[in-house]
């Protein structure tokens, strides 16, 4: 991860702007209160933490990421927009893997997280299954796991949708239809509410996840 990132961090607000869609929507759905913990897994430059951060109630932030090099960034980055506002906790940033979250050993909580979210990262992670599981497993019952990642583009123009798979495909991402599979399957087992709602004509997907 540090190899991929060490030069890429210094653009990737500039560059992923423009093919990440959805990232505000699911902030929108992020409920934060002055009690409030919320996580991002896969935080990379923290922009959508410092988003958070600016709001009138940001309760506790956290990001784990796996990238040395993207939390140097993420750090640099958090000082230059001066969030969050004095007086007010920390962000606190973890190097990690997605898979060994550990509200404990990782963030020295005694409490799980009302809200994990995963922004465009689930689906790059090999080891996707222990990702998921691990976030269930650090989340308080009735908390909301939120995911926005690629969908399949199928009400897009065939010809774009080619095109725009090709194109994201040079920066290695790409819509992993077993990771979809495997939310919709969380549903069905009880385990949690899960529902779906598509990001500009299936372009991408946000999934809300209800902890039973």
């Amino acid at each position: 991860m540090d190899q991929m990132y060490r030069l890429t961090r210094h653009v990737y607000d500039v560059t992923r702007r423009y093919y990440l869609l959805g990232r505000d929507r699911l902030l929108d759905k992020v409920v934060t209160t002055p009690r409030s913990a919320t996580l991002e897994v896969g935080c990379g430059t923290a922009r959508n933490l410092i988003k958070l951060a600016r709001r009138p109630d940001p309760g506790l932030l956290h990001g784990l990421d796996a990238s040395h090099e993207m939390l140097e960034t993420a750090a640099a980055s958090i000082r230059r927009h001066r969030v969050p506002a004095p007086g007010r906790p920390p962000i606190v940033l973890r190097q990690g893997l997605a898979e060994q979250l550990d509200a404990r050993r990782m963030f020295g909580r005694d409490e799980p997280f009302d809200t994990i979210f995963f922004s465009y990262c689930l689906s790059m992670i090999p080891t996707w299954p222990g990702a998921l599981e691990a976030a269930l497993a650090n989340l308080q019952p009735g908390g909301k796991l939120l995911i926005v990642d690629f969908w399949d583009q199928k009400e897009l123009p065939p010809a774009f949708a080619g095109l725009l798979k090709r194109w994201l495909a040079l920066f290695h991402v790409h819509y992993r239809p077993e990771v979809h599979d495997a939310l919709a399957e969380l549903g069905r087992s009880g385990r949690a509410e899960v529902s779906f709602e598509p990001v500009a004509r299936r372009y991408a997907y946000i999934a809300t996840i209800t902890k039973a």
